[in-house]
């Protein structure tokens, strides 16, 4: 693969291995692949998140989707270009380690991590809520659910890779199915004109409840973080990339696929949704889909949506094991993570990196019992940074791999993040504005910001802990 997009002349003396890529199967096909690119840009973010986000912004959320989109469209792109250059399961890891070094490895990888284990921590937050919408299970205790429903996904997980392979597929199945559904209701309800809660659907709702801005630009900027986190998970696809056969075909594909999908599903329902109900009427602890087809007059649709927004959760937190799986042990066989994260099971899954962040899970649950109304918001500002200096570091071994392609070292593939080095420098000025919004929302936003520094030492004692174990690779196209 890298032989089909690297000259004789350009290629480096030696070529980048990962020994963290060694043991695992080929067993996610090309369908596989696809859903996951479609699963990865639609989840709880969506189906949870953008009722608060609405009932805070308004109709502008549609705004902060759409730029949200561009910017998490580009990652994935130049996540596509590299993984072209050189197929990993450690992903966006084994690039930092080949283009930063075992530092940049390190710090991307732990990161990751705690973008993941906290989402993970959202998601059964998220299933626990959903649940609770039906009135059986609400005397249950919305941890015990929450530990129910981590126990289920781990031990799926835990069984094979194409098992995973083939329970996204589906959940991605559902997922796409359920919003399609919905936006043909929606459109029927426009154009019929048919009451929804009294009242005619339409531009109208939009203009009469205070237009796109009701309470101005500010409420718009100050939810980016938690649209961010809506999109967190797009990346996966580079992960899923070094356990299917080739990608060079399948990749290119999917991700220029991510694109009209978040202008459709993500802008698309999010403009429906503000034209058939007021913004003011949607609310964080429902999905903003049950709340609109509950005010048609047929409850029970509402309960069946609520089933789909579940099914996303719970495949949002199987993918978040899947992949910190796979990151882990990356890192594992070159020092850089516990050795019990880098142990593969019979059939070929990483399981100790997935009992790891599933022991970080546990820790939602406890966050469950004690702060049951705020779990969801606290963790998504945490997730959101995580997923930033993960996006970040793609980026950034992006733009070290343009350079290196410009001093004629290596050679860019065909299929290119368009634009370099201006598109990655743009990028990430918009992640660092982020951080800003982040802080001027204050609350939970500006509390996760103040913790930087603390995530920073946290980061340097670990290296120093750790340093002396680091293996560097048997050959490398970048130094330590």
């Amino acid at each position: 693969m890298i032989e089909q997009h690297l000259t004789d002349a350009a290629r480096p003396p030696a070529a980048h291995v990962d020994a963290g890529d060694a043991g695992y199967s080929k067993s996610l096909k090309s369908r596989h692949i696809s859903m996951i690119a479609i699963g990865g840009a639609i989840g709880t973010g969506l189906f949870l998140g953008a009722g608060g986000r609405l009932a805070e912004a308004g109709p502008s959320l549609f705004v902060a989707y759409a730029v949200c989109g561009v910017f998490a469209f580009l990652v994935v792109r130049a996540l596509g270009e590299l993984v072209l250059h050189r197929p990993s399961s450690g992903a966006f890891v084994s690039y930092a380690r080949e283009f930063m070094g075992e530092k940049g490895a390190y710090t991307a990888g732990w990161m990751y991590f705690m973008n993941w284990a906290t989402t993970g921590i959202a998601d059964i937050t998220a299933v626990a809520t959903y649940t609770h919408y039906w009135g059986m299970f609400s005397d249950i205790p919305q941890w015990v659910i929450a530990l129910i429903a981590l126990a289920v996904v781990l031990t799926v997980n835990l069984i094979s890779v194409k098992i995973f392979g083939e329970l996204e597929f589906w959940f991605s199945i559902v997922k796409v199915s359920a919003l399609v559904v919905f936006m043909v209701i929606g459109i029927v309800l426009l154009v019929t004109q048919h009451p929804v809660d009294g009242r005619h659907p339409g531009p109208s709702v939009i203009a009469d409840s205070g237009g796109v801005f009701p309470h101005g630009l500010l409420p718009m900027l100050l939810i980016i973080q938690g649209v961010v986190f809506a999109y967190a998970a797009v990346e996966l696809v580079g992960v899923a990339a070094g356990e299917t056969e080739k990608p060079e075909k399948i990749m290119p594909r999917a991700i220029n696929s991510i694109m009209w999908r978040v202008g459709l599903f993500y802008v698309g329902s999010v403009v429906l949704l503000s034209m058939l109900l007021p913004w003011h009427t949607y609310r964080a602890d429902e999905s903003p889909f049950v709340t609109v087809l509950s005010h048609i007059g047929i409850p029970a649709v509402g309960g069946v949506m609520n089933l789909v927004v579940l099914t996303a959760a719970m495949s949002s937190l199987n993918s978040g094991l899947y992949s910190t799986g796979r990151i882990l042990r990356s890192m594992a066989v070159n020092g850089s993570a516990p050795q019990f994260t880098a142990k593969m099971s019979r059939s070929q899954v990483p399981y100790g990196g997935i009992l790891l962040t599933s022991g970080i899970c546990v820790l939602g649950v406890g966050l469950n019992f004690v702060v049951p109304a705020d779990a969801f918001e606290i963790v998504i500002n945490f997730a959101a940074l995580g997923i930033l200096t993960t996006w970040s570091m793609i980026m950034v071994c992006h733009l070290l791999f343009w350079r290196k392609t410009r001093k004629g070292e290596l050679t860019r593939p065909t299929y290119r993040l368009p634009g370099s080095p201006w598109t990655e420098i743009v990028t990430l000025a918009f992640f660092v504005s982020v951080l800003g919004f982040m802080y001027a929302g204050g609350g939970a936003g500006r509390t996760t910001v103040l913790c930087l520094p603390l995530f920073a030492v946290a980061l340097v004692a670990g290296w120093y802990a750790i340093r002396r174990r680091i293996t560097p690779p048997a050959s490398t196209t970048a130094g330590r």
